[in-house]
């Protein structure tokens, strides 16, 4: 697991790159740092474009900033030279989104392919193909080709695959992007599973916040070529400042409170007015009777529309939809008494959530 206070096992400072075509260059990281502390899981979310797959290929220097330093296990790569570098790399490994493998080439061939052309001989490499088979859950997938496999169990080939040279730092390149849902639960619970056993640092980009949400320790929402938000997981989905990683999380652990439920509310008393309420209960005040004390307050009604418990991590958080009726100022007063106590309270449409 991750220890705040050691030294990062990659950190970047001031990364920019830009790409010079027939246009105007195209600048696809603009200044980023970022710091992933050692063990942790570490994921970067944003959408097509936002640079985020430049970023990590900045990591191993498969591709080269015009600016800033990028430092892994305590060595500046932008200063290595070739020779240095090649052996630097071998100590981080890579998981690709289309899987790259060689269909002439076994499960086990696969494996042993990185070890092969970094001129390991044939014992060891066979040796380390054994350990690593069973790691991954493939023995008995040993000697199939790759078009004999699942898009998991390919996967799973290249999770093995990255990790043959005993890499201490493993990058993901939208590793489950190819995959069902259910094949993507056990690919992120394997390689929850390698981080914990290996001693690993992950480190992984993702345009999904699912997948953020079910394994990462911390996060950074990239756009336009700029982190936008970063920090603990937990608290950036229950506090997210930027509009677009409100968005993100939305999609998540947004609400979204059908129509025609709404169409059954009842319609407010002369003089009042009722207003759809998104609540997330999380920290001290998640298990505050926070609704019927609104309630006997501010003189309201407050109706549960909807709501859910669920964790990330292993952090609880509530998460309900409620119809207030009662005076506007009444309301108002309760949605300020309700974020006073930490609350994260936002007005929804009937149809989506804010």
């Amino acid at each position: 697991m991750s220890d705040p206070a050691a030294p990062p096992a990659i950190l970047l400072r001031g990364l920019t790159r830009e790409f010079r075509g027939r246009g105007a260059p195209f600048r696809a990281l603009d200044g980023v740092s970022l710091e992933v502390a050692p063990g942790g899981i570490f994921g970067i979310v944003g959408r097509s474009g936002a640079g985020k797959s430049t970023l990590l290929r900045c990591v191993n220097l498969l591709e080269r900033p015009d600016a800033g330093t990028v430092s892994v296990l305590g060595r500046e790569m932008t200063a290595l030279d070739e020779a240095a570098l090649r052996e630097a790399r071998r100590g981080i490994g890579m998981v690709f989104q289309h899987f790259n493998l060689l269909s002439a080439r076994t499960v086990a061939g696969n494996i042993a392919f990185p070890l092969e052309i970094a001129g390991i001989p044939r014992a060891e490499r066979e040796a380390r193909v054994a350990e690593l088979l069973p790691l991954v859950g493939l023995e008995a997938r040993r000697d199939a080709y790759p078009a004999q496999l699942s898009g998991g169990q390919k996967q799973r080939v290249g999770i093995a695959r990255a990790l043959a040279s005993r890499p201490r730092v493993l990058l993901c390149d939208e590793a489950t992007s190819a995959l069902d849902p259910e094949t993507t639960e056990e690919i992120l619970a394997l390689l929850r599973d390698i981080r914990d056993r290996l001693d690993l640092t992950v480190l992984l980009i993702t345009h999904e916040m699912a997948v953020v949400k079910a394994i990462c320790d911390r996060v950074a929402v990239m756009e336009a070529g700029r982190v936008i938000e970063q920090g603990r997981v937990f608290d950036v989905f229950t506090r997210p400042a930027h509009p677009t990683t409100r968005r993100f999380v939305a999609e998540v652990i947004g609400h979204v409170v059908p129509p025609g439920t709404v169409a059954r509310l009842p319609a407010p008393n002369a003089g009042e007015e009722r207003r759809l309420l998104q609540v997330l209960f999380a920290g001290p005040s998640s298990t505050r009777a926070v609704v019927s004390e609104a309630s006997r307050r501010f003189g309201l009604d407050l109706n549960i529309v909807s709501g859910r418990i669920d964790a990330i991590g292993a952090e609880p958080y509530g998460l309900m939809a409620l119809a207030a009726y009662g005076p506007p100022p009444a309301i108002a007063e309760a949605v300020d008494w309700m974020r006073g106590l930490g609350l994260d309270v936002a007005e929804i449409a009937g149809e989506d959530a804010a």
